[in-house]
């Protein structure tokens, strides 16, 4: 159905101008009933929209600034695909103060989501010790030697409890004002150990030199395995250390 499937927010509901959205979405602000809001298409299957939904509608309810779904005008949360979301201003982490407020709201993302299952059809750092694929993991396109290597780093993960991870808070997908920190592009969001998410410059989640150390490697090797093979998936697997 593609942009068509915007007329069921309403018949004047329109785009307004592209934004950044990665490789995998089609992203845009839009006029939704006469408010602004932004606009994702992508390929996504329903089970794994409907798992990302729910997380953001939980973190809502529990007070977490995050780019709420707004529904259809018959009370879907998203159309083939489609998926329409409040518009959040704010700007970037600049200084280590902010970074700080960014650990404290990931921490309470973590905190709010233990136990929280798995995303359809994702694997988390601990789950590739055992198997090769899941979502965009292939360790097959991987070589061998940089599979023994990513699993060392996740291996030292075993045994933990997990959450849902917001997996890819860089500053372009963080918003803050002088009153709170929000979240978004979720798209990499799935269940795994919080260390993949508090690699955070100026160590601004304050671990302690081990835990920083694991947390370091873990996330170097999920970024390679994720983003393999291009130019910054060998930057990642480069940090990681040989077994």
């Amino acid at each position: 159905m593609g942009w068509e499937a915007l007329a069921n927010w309403g018949q004047n509901a329109s785009r307004i101008e592209r934004l950044t959205g990665g490789v995998a979405n089609d992203v845009w602000s839009v006029n939704v009933g006469g408010r602004l809001a932004v606009a994702r298409l992508g390929t996504r299957s329903d089970a794994d929209l409907a798992w990302e939904i729910g997380l953001l509608q939980h973190l809502d309810r529990h007070g977490m600034t995050v780019p709420a779904p707004i529904p259809t005008l018959d009370g879907r949360p998203f159309v083939s695909g489609l998926v329409v979301m409040e518009y959040l201003e704010g700007g970037p982490p600049e200084t280590e103060p902010d970074w700080r407020r960014v650990a404290d709201t990931l921490r309470e993302l973590h905190h709010l989501t233990w136990g929280w299952p798995q995303r359809p059809g994702w694997r988390s750092s601990t789950d590739l010790l055992q198997v090769e694929r899941g979502t965009r993991v292939d360790l097959t396109r991987m070589p061998a030697e940089g599979v023994a290597r990513c699993r060392a780093a996740w291996a030292r993960l075993a045994g933990r409890e997990t959450c849902a991870v917001h997996g890819d808070a860089n500053p372009r997908n963080i918003l803050m004002t002088s009153h709170r920190v929000a979240l978004i592009d979720w798209d990499e969001a799935h269940a795994d150990v919080p260390d993949l998410d508090l690699e955070l410059p100026h160590n601004a989640a304050n671990l302690d030199p081990q835990t920083w150390d694991i947390a370091q490697q873990a996330s170097a090797a999920w970024e390679a395995a994720v983003c393999w093979d291009d130019d910054y998936s060998k930057q990642r697997l480069a940090e990681v250390r040989a077994v």
